[in-house]
């Protein structure tokens, strides 16, 4: 998931904001303040809402956190730590490579609703040592935000622990069953298909909520099923990748037949005569046989178009110098965690400085395919 919005760096990993994250801090921020509009009357709209505002940002906070306590542990045991990005459930650790073992994976997975709990019982604490009696309703705005960021923590920390991958519960039953059968695919798939059970439980149980009268806390529910179930295939697609990958270089992957173009070719031939008409995104440029640069859709659609004509291929496209390219002898799971660490779609296969074929997501996803339908059949 890409970040919209960026924060800065903390201990070398990038912070960022998913535009969703302001749905969840919209209805924490809306219900609190209806909720306190209704237990407290006396107090005025303008500490209301601040005092619902703050306890929004400051969830915020606690969210980074979570996902920090992750990134932390998983830099402590050798992984190295891209991005986090807050979005609408939570937030999500750009971690580039699989835990090695088991015993990491539970420990990367469990710190985080750890974390969660601390905090949560840590505001409470701080309530209670502030006047407020468990079972009465705050008295003054500051020990309502503590009150309610304790409670906001533990539920997050109990949603985290639902045992249904990619949650936090969801990595730790996989680490568990990893442990006891020594298969990390096998526990990943099996950590998968209980998230998709729960993400159906969650979905029917939503429905029949908002038929019997819980109108949007229903849907909410069902929502949040909706989410883990294509988390949870995803997860899924994701393990299924890995295992066709494993063992495999790419010159077994690669797509050899690259259609290739000539780089004084105007854009507007490029566009007519081959983007639209072969219905492939990614084009070599080559000269006297030597690949010299690769041309997308997305170098094209930066040209105005009344000047396609006069602007030629070689003048758009992405130079050799910039590319990341890889050998044919590069395992297929190095190149593909390439491709993610540096957000691209295509990597050039090339030996002795001649272009051999492309390695692309689509093409991976598309013989992956293949080779299941052969299987089952």
């Amino acid at each position: 998931m890409q970040a919209q919005i960026k924060f800065g760096r903390i201990a070398g990993i990038s912070i960022g904001l998913h535009y969703s994250w302001f749905i969840i801090a919209a209805l924490i921020t809306l219900s609190l303040a209806g909720h306190f509009h209704g237990v407290t009357p006396q107090w005025s709209d303008t500490v209301v809402w601040s005092a619902a505002i703050i306890t929004g940002l400051l969830f915020f906070a606690a969210l980074l956190a979570h996902e920090m306590a992750h990134s932390l542990v998983a830099k402590a045991y050798g992984l190295k730590v891209r991005s986090i990005t807050l979005f609408a459930l939570g937030g999500v650790s750009q971690i580039e490579s699989e835990a090695s073992d088991a015993k990491s994976e539970f420990w990367i997975a469990i710190v985080g609703p750890v974390a969660s709990l601390v905090i949560g019982f840590a505001f409470l604490l701080i309530a209670r040592l502030s006047g407020w009696l468990p079972g009465t309703e705050p008295r003054t705005p500051v020990m309502a935000v503590l009150l309610w960021l304790g409670y906001i923590n533990i539920m997050l920390a109990a949603f985290n622990m639902i045992p249904g991958y990619p949650l936090d519960g969801g990595r730790v039953l996989r680490a568990m069953t990893w442990w006891i059968t020594h298969n990390a695919d096998r526990s990943t798939r099996l950590a998968a298909q209980v998230g998709q059970a729960v993400a159906f439980i969650f979905i029917m149980l939503g429905l029949y909520r908002f038929f019997v009268g819980a109108n949007f806390g229903g849907l909410w529910l069902a929502f949040i099923g909706w989410f883990l179930l294509d988390a949870s295939r995803s997860s899924y697609v994701h393990v299924e990748l890995i295992e066709g990958l494993r063992g495999r270089p790419v010159a077994d992957i690669m797509e050899r037949d690259c259609p290739s173009i000539e780089g004084h070719l105007s854009l507007q031939d490029f566009v007519h005569e081959y983007l639209l008409r072969s219905g492939r995104r990614c084009f070599a440029v080559v000269q006297n046989g030597l690949l010299t640069g690769l041309i997308t859709p997305n170098e094209v659609k930066h040209v105005n178009r009344a000047l396609w004509e006069q602007t030629s291929v070689q003048a758009v496209m992405r130079p050799l110098s910039q590319l990341r390219t890889i050998a044919p002898d590069t395992p297929a799971i190095q190149a593909l965690e390439i491709m993610s660490r540096e957000d691209i779609n295509q990597l050039p296969v090339l030996s002795n400085g001649r272009l051999e074929g492309i390695f692309s997501r689509r093409h991976i996803l598309g013989c992956l395919q293949n080779h299941a339908e052969l299987s089952r059949r």
